[in-house]
């Protein structure tokens, strides 16, 4: 059975809870960066993914909205959309100017 899926031309919906554990986040970021700026897809979950939210975080901050549709106990339905990439800046400088 195939995991994702395209119901409409606007979104398609990743379903998480019929791949192995160790594939899901894999797959999820693989998808992600496929995404063009302003799409997005929905993921369904047999749990919060906390986890994944924090390596969105670390990986493409500010890049990326996460709305929670459907948040538990038995089933969690996110969207997930691309946003365009900001300037990237560590923060150590408190962004001045040399």
């Amino acid at each position: 059975m195939n995991s994702v899926s395209t119901p409409t031309a606007a979104a398609a919906i990743i379903d998480v809870r019929q791949i192995p554990p160790s594939q899901r986040h894999d797959l999820i970021f693989q998808y992600f960066e496929s995404l063009p700026i302003g799409a997005w897809f929905d993921l369904h979950s047999d749990h919060e993914p906390l986890p994944l939210k924090q390596q969105f975080q670390a990986i493409w901050p500010g890049q990326f909205d996460w709305e929670v549709l459907e948040g538990g106990p038995q089933q969690w339905r996110l969207r997930i959309g691309r946003r365009p990439a900001g300037k990237s800046c560590c923060g150590c400088c408190s962004g001045a100017a040399n």
